[in-house]
């Protein structure tokens, strides 16, 4: 899944190890991709056509400009493709002016060159594993902070025209901060850097030396411009606009074979600073959204107080409505999935009384000589008891929900662990593609788990082809997205985006889920359904399925699971806020309040489990018994919430632009919303399984 040409850089691609330099050692500089707000396509900057393209020398740290550095699976899935460029940064040394080439710019390269700078694209370079940064203050000014990444140009108007002109940034100067190394290497004089500055400029092609150094580095009035120009007289210009009022500023030279040369140049220089050291260097990144913080906790308040309103709503329901009813039916017993009274002979017939619905305790001596038999059935229960003999029914297509509980499973375990590791610092922004990676790893090892579940319950629904049910829950996720992204792929690879997936990274894909994920499904299949076996019920379904009635506007499918999905949704909708924020709008960004979200996804959790177990008693005492299919989608039913607010986010809050981009966003929307829903629909499934065994056990065992 790395580049085939690809060279080791264990120090870069770790990310947590600390490297220090000597004065004059060389510093390699790693040109990555570019990106924008504006479109989900994202391109290699060292194969964009109209930069200076690498020379192929060989550097001081022994690597050769141009090769590819080797990438785990997370960088390549997130479009990164880092190469060695032919910067040369020496420690110490700074450089007011060093020239990198001149490269000629066809047509087709200046379309792609003013296309890049009009959606606004920014670049990312890399020393030292940190992102280069352009630098700000805040509104205070009491504070500096880094947005990773610069433009690649810039957009202005003519003033006789209006017509846009596009610029593009041919000089940057690069600001290497560094600290005392610490240790023994501080000692010797060795440094860390700490921070990588990048402020590009646009500077004209003209009033250059012979070695292609500009007269003056600060004088930007005349930037360089992206048009093709040819050199013309007064005289040929007035006889072609003969008879014109408008005599234009330039004429775009119409030659098919024009080029057009941009130079370009760069400066470095090496500051020390003092207050900043190498474990808190990426601080900078994150200093613009601390401000945040108060948000993050309004979240978490917000979450506890909704969470709070279920916790007592689910207390009413067990403490007092089923604990009555089990109370008062204390002498019910089951044989055979009806339900009866027991009775001693001599004693009087009970009568249900029209204030509590309970059963009336007996006056002694009240007597019916003429009964002849110890138990008579109680035609006047109503509510959830009804369907005793009902509610463990094998559900229809319970085929297909053991692999979505068996998939969603592995999916909440995957999600624990990647919450945990992040929450520890273990996976963190200097661990680049780290994220992705780790997922995808935590994703193959819950197989396990997941065949075990699909396994079990589809043996609990009466199901007996285990094998079947083992490839169906191998492959129905992983299929899903597998072809989703096959057939986005198909859209990007026409648009040579680095966004697409390298065909070898495919094929690692397809084997990672043939030769791993399957085989770990299915020994997790076996021993689920050949060892451990079902999930025994307290109660047996009866022969005859029972009569459903009329169903009121809230208990029905739609209904329900609209408006209980409605409030895990309230739960997120704060935190969500920000992880589009960081998903969609900052893309250079980094998402790293993980302590919050760990927070919010607990709280989250809780209230699918409450607002599943009040939907499932309600569908019950509506004696309406189908509720297995009807607990995991109320527990994904707020995945249709985010989903609708993903629209509601695209068209007010981005600018994307281009048919390939909206696909791209609406296809990830969905891919993330139906992660989200197995999870949280598994959820909602086990707990509802839980709390009906409960209620129904409780009423057998008294």
């Amino acid at each position: 899944m790395a580049n085939a040409d690809a060279v080791g850089a264990p120090d870069f691609t770790i990310g947590w190890s600390i490297k220090s330099y000597s004065d004059g050692e060389t510093i390699p500089l790693f040109v990555n991709k570019v990106y924008s707000d504006n479109t989900q396509l994202q391109y290699a900057y060292a194969e964009l056509p109209f930069v200076c393209p690498p020379s192929g020398r060989k550097q001081g740290t022994g690597v050769i400009s141009g090769t590819n550095v080797a990438l785990n699976l997370g960088e390549v899935l997130r479009g990164d493709r880092i190469v060695v460029s032919d910067y040369e940064l020496e420690m110490g040394k700074d450089e007011e002016t060093r020239y990198l080439c001149s490269h000629k710019v066809d047509r087709a390269g200046l379309r792609k060159a003013q296309e890049i700078v009009k959606d606004g694209y920014v670049a990312e370079w890399i020393v030292d594993n940190l992102p280069g940064a352009t630098s700000f203050v805040t509104v205070d000014k009491s504070r500096k902070y880094y947005a990773a990444g610069f433009k690649m140009g810039y957009e202005d108007f003519s003033p006789t025209t209006g017509r846009p002109r596009f610029f593009i940034n041919n000089h940057v100067t690069l600001v290497i901060r560094y600290h005392a190394a610490p240790g023994k290497d501080g000692q010797r004089g060795k440094k860390v850097i700490v921070g990588f500055e990048v402020y590009a400029k646009s500077i004209e092609a003209g009033n250059r030396d012979a070695s292609g150094i500009p007269a003056s580095i600060h004088d930007v009035r005349n930037g360089m411009e992206l048009t093709l120009k040819k050199n013309v007289t007064a005289a040929a210009v007035a006889e072609k606009f003969a008879g014109s009022s408008y005599i234009p500023e330039e004429i775009e030279d119409v030659d098919d074979d024009a080029t057009l040369t941009i130079p370009y140049t760069y400066s470095v220089y090496f500051r020390e600073e003092e207050k900043v050291e190498w474990g808190n260097r990426w601080d900078l990144y994150f200093v613009n959204n601390e401000d945040s913080s108060k948000i993050h906790w309004l979240a978490i308040v917000n979450s506890l107080i909704i969470s709070g309103l279920l916790t007592a709503v689910v207390a009413v329901i067990f403490a007092r409505t089923i604990h009555g009813d089990i109370k008062g039916y204390k002498e019910v017993g089951m044989e055979e999935g009806k339900l009866k009274l027991k009775r001693s002979k001599g004693v009087r017939s009970p009568r249900k009384s029209a204030e509590k619905g309970g059963l009336l305790d007996q006056a002694d001596g009240d007597v019916e000589p003429d009964i002849s038999s110890d138990e008579e059935s109680l035609e006047d229960i109503t509510g959830w008891k009804l369907v005793h003999g009902d509610v463990f029914r094998a559900p229809s297509h319970g085929g297909i929900l053991a692999p979505l509980v068996g998939s969603g499973m592995q999916l909440v375990l995957m999600a624990i662990g990647l919450v945990l590791l992040s929450c520890f610092g273990i996976l963190n922004p200097s661990f680049r593609g780290g994220f992705i990676s780790v997922g995808v790893a935590l994703f193959l090892v819950a197989g396990l788990f997941s065949g075990y579940f699909s396994a079990r319950i589809y043996k609990t629904f009466g199901g007996q082809l285990w094998q079947k049910n083992c490839i169906v829950t191998a492959t129905l996720f992983p299929g899903l997205l597998f072809t989703t992204i096959f057939i986005l792929n198909l859209f990007v690879w026409a648009q040579a985006s680095s966004t697409a997936l390298p065909f070898g990274t495919l094929v690692g894909l397809v084997a990672l889920w043939l030769l791993v994920q399957l085989p770990l499904v299915y020994v997790g299949s076996w021993y689920g359904f050949v060892k451990v076996g079902a999930w025994q019920h307290p109660i047996k379904a009866t022969a005859i399925p029972r009569q459903i009635p009329q169903q009121s506007w809230y208990t029905k499918s739609i209904q329900s699971i609209l408006l209980a999905g409605l409030i895990p949704f309230a739960v997120i909708f704060i935190e969500l806020l920000f992880v589009f924020k960081s998903l969609w709008q900052d893309k250079s960004g980094y998402y790293y309040v993980f302590g919050f979200l760990a927070v919010v996804g607990l709280v989250l959790v809780a209230s699918v489990m409450e607002v599943t177990v009040i939907a499932v008693y309600i569908q019950l005492c509506a004696e309406n018994y189908h509720w297995w299919w009807q607990s995991f989608f109320v527990g994904a039913g707020s995945a249709l919430w985010v989903f609708l607010y993903c629209v509601y986010y695209y068209f007010n809050h981005l600018h994307i632009q281009g048919f390939v981009s909206s696909l791209l966003f609406f296809s990830y929307s969905f891919l993330a919303c139906t992660v989200y829903g197995l999870l949280t629909g598994t959820i909602g499934f086990l707990t509802a399984y839980a709390f009906v065994r409960r209620i129904y056990g409780a009423i057998k065992a008294d």
